[in-house]
Order: structure tokens, then sequence, then C-alpha cells
């Protein structure tokens, strides 16, 4: 079964930090590139980061540039996003993605999500 499980969520004033993790398991996880996407209420869904297999190149959306930043340890099938300076339109629920790159981002596996809230 496949699965990716989001940890680290929480409540934090704003400009502090979180750090978020998400184990993945069931799919070859060394071959796919991950992302992290967020939802807040009443809003659509978005892209937040994304990085590729084994080199480490990432991408953001501007909106994060230069706050969060995406890492991942292939040997524990497990990537992470460091949030730094939170503002409270941070505030969403966090899914963590597997996918693949062909011209754009495509994902094929959801987490089921860990929240995230950022007070003013």
């Amino acid at each position: 079964e496949v699965q990716l499980v989001e940890s680290g969520g929480g409540l934090v004033q704003a400009g502090g930090s979180l750090r978020l993790s998400c184990a993945a398991s069931g799919f070859t996880f060394d071959r796919y590139i991950i992302g992290w996407f967020r939802q807040a209420p009443g809003k659509e869904r978005e892209g937040v980061a994304c990085i590729s297999i084994s080199d480490g190149r990432s991408d953001y959306r501007d909106s994060v540039k230069g706050r969060f930043t995406i890492t991942r340890n292939n040997a524990k099938n497990t990537v992470y996003l460091q949030m730094d300076s939170l503002k409270p339109e941070d505030t969403a629920v966090y899914f963590c993605t597997g996918g693949r790159w062909l011209a754009q981002y495509f994902v094929e596996y959801w987490g089921q999500g860990t929240q995230v809230t950022v007070s003013s």
C-alpha cells in the first residue's frame, strides 16, 4: 500500500518556524519527484515546493522563496519542509506528494496532510 505520512504541523506564531516531515512507503521513493502542496480553508490547493530525485534541485512558489526549504533523504524514504519566517497566510493543510516531471509536475500519490496554523 502506498503511503505518504506527514507530521510536524502545529500552531506557531507569525515569524516562527516549523519542520514538516513526510515518511513514504509502498513505492520506489528514489525514482519520484517529491513535493509539498497546501490548501487553506476556502481556497484552491496550490503547489508549495518540489525536489528532484537525487541531485537536490528544488523549486518553490514565489510566495515561499527564501523562507521554505525542501530536502529529502532517500535512504530514509523521507522528505522535509523547513518553514521559517512563517506568516498567517501560510496557514493551511500541507500535503506531501510523489510524482513525475513531464513538462510539468504530475502528482501520482498524495498524503493525507498535516495542519499548519500561523497566528498573527
